[in-house]
């Protein structure tokens, strides 16, 4: 394993969410200015919470054969950053997507 694997493969999943996205336009596509709204807010959250995380010594970059060696910042891997966009991106594209094909809005009955 060369390190890029663990890389392409969140890339490729988020390009996936994207497509999806895209297909029922669930998210972004539905509304963007709020759905950038809604993501960039969470990738902050959960940056807070990497960099508090790093500054009291509870979390610090593991040496493992699937990370690229980079570092963003001291113990911030460029993966971390990429896992955090996926991680917020899917959350949002599978709240829209039970949202749009599960859940019936209040005074419709179904059919």
């Amino acid at each position: 394993m060369t390190g890029w694997e663990y890389f392409g493969a969140l890339l490729l999943s988020l390009g996936a969410m994207v497509l999806m996205d895209y297909r029922w336009k669930l998210f972004f596509w539905a509304d963007a200015r709020r759905a950038g709204i809604v993501l960039g807010t969470g990738i902050v959250m959960f940056l807070l919470w990497d960099v508090s995380g790093i500054l009291s010594g509870v979390f610090y970059r593991g040496d493992s054969p699937g990370m690229t060696g980079l570092e963003i910042a001291p113990d911030f891997p460029p993966e971390e950053l990429v896992f955090i966009t996926f991680l917020c991106y899917l959350t949002m594209v599978l709240f829209c997507l039970v949202r749009r094909f599960f859940i019936t809005p209040a005074g419709e009955g179904r059919s």
